[in-house]
């Protein structure tokens, strides 16, 4: 029985997170020995994954990485890493040269900037696996990159890289420790030639793997929109962060609510850009139209209720948010962005906009007033949904060669 080890940096509920169990549930535990270490020892989802799979941790802290709670706990997290395992003064060198390098190009994120210390000081083992996947960027990639014993390595890019903020300088050349790199989507895959171009013979489109019965026997779960508003509702899912571009999207529905459309956004999720946004709501005078409602243990019945899903992001690697509105059959408008474009054919199975309040605006409209249209979007992206395959193969044939 082959033993493979997979890593990644955090289980709170996120789109590689979701992919991750996705791939858990996909390995046949008849022929593999399934180990899943999380770097950071925290998230919600840990209660998703697979009986099958061996859990490395000693111990899990179950809060969202989000909460404020969550954050103190990561916070501790990230300093008790700096003092284990030793090389202290290398791990302040590499702080300091890499966060002034960072601060001084205006790319400043501490996330990034600590995923290398997180490597460094997490567990290590002495076992050998015959396959070691780093299932993210950053933490998991270093860390198997560096500390793990393999006989094959493979890691997963689930971003545009450069835009989500990674430099050579943080990276130390740990892509060149990996026999396999995959990229989500194709456009993922063009971004990390272009930036590592070095490593192109290496890499492979293995697609995000989701679990559609799961998702779809949630959704019929008690749950969902619980207010007693009559309109239409708009729904988004995702982290409130700036690569999400919901201050544009409260831009788009000031410009509906001005036009008078009868529609209300609900947005699912958490993050560091709450109360900007909740200021620009409040400014725009849209509290009673575009509704922050944090991050939920179980978004899927509000996919199953809502009227038209809406993904207006900046940037995407390949959105597990729009796999889920198809799955279960959502009218969807995403903006024209990377990754986007490979989940919908334009006007054929929903809309890609341009990234602008009018453009996002006048396609909401436009589905909001012909029901018809949002119907045929919702047959056409379940078809899509029920087509995709997991792509399991691409890991066997890196096990036997």
């Amino acid at each position: 029985m082959k033993k493979l080890l997979l890593v990644i940096n955090t289980l709170g509920r996120a789109g590689a997170e979701i992919a991750l169990l996705g791939l858990l549930k996909n390995l046949d535990p008849t022929k593999y020995d399934i180990s899943l270490y999380v770097i950071m020892a925290q998230g919600e989802m840990i209660k998703q994954v697979p009986d099958h799979v061996k859990v490395l941790n000693s111990s899990f802290n179950h809060q969202s990485v989000l909460s404020k709670q969550g954050r103190w706990s990561m916070m501790k997290t990230s300093v008790a890493a700096f003092f284990r395992n030793g090389a202290c003064a290398s791990k302040l060198r590499y702080l300091l040269k890499t966060g002034f390098a960072m601060i001084k190009a205006g790319t400043f994120q501490i996330d990034k900037l600590l995923w290398r210390v997180l490597s460094d000081g997490a567990r290590r083992f002495d076992e050998t696996f015959d396959l070691a996947i780093a299932y993210i960027e950053g933490g998991s990639a270093y860390y198997v990159a560096d500390h793990v014993k393999a006989r094959k390595k493979a890691a997963f890019i689930h971003i545009a890289y450069e835009n989500a903020g990674y430099t050579r300088q943080m990276d130390q050349d740990c892509w060149g420790q990996f026999d396999q790199i995959f990229a989500v989507s194709d456009e993922v895959k063009e971004y990390f030639a272009k930036f590592y171009p070095e490593y192109s013979n290496r890499l492979a489109v293995f697609h995000n793997v989701i679990d559609r019965e799961h998702i779809w026997h949630r959704s019929q779960e008690e749950g969902g929109f619980e207010d007693d508003y009559k309109g239409l509702r708009i729904l988004t899912v995702g982290r409130l962060t700036y690569q999400k571009g919901y201050d544009i999207a409260i831009e788009a529905m000031a410009l509906l609510k001005k036009l008078g459309c009868q529609a209300k956004w609900y947005v699912l999720g958490e993050g560091d850009q709450r109360k900007k946004l909740e200021k620009k709501i409040a400014d725009l005078r849209l509290q009673d139209h575009f509704c922050l409602m944090g991050a939920v243990e179980n978004p899927y019945p509000y996919y199953r209720q809502t009227d038209l899903y809406v993904h207006a992001t900046r940037f995407e690697g390949k959105s597990i948010a729009i796999q889920e509105a198809q799955t279960l059959g959502c009218a969807i408008i995403a903006s024209d962005s990377d990754g986007n474009r490979e989940h919908i054919i334009n006007h054929e199975d929903g809309i890609i906009c341009e990234l602008t309040p009018k453009s996002i605006a006048d396609n909401i409209r436009l589905l909001l007033e012909d029901k018809d249209k949002r119907k045929a979007f919702s047959r056409a992206a379940r078809r899509k949904a029920a087509q995709e395959e997991a792509q399991i193969h691409l890991l066997t044939e890196l096990l036997m060669t």
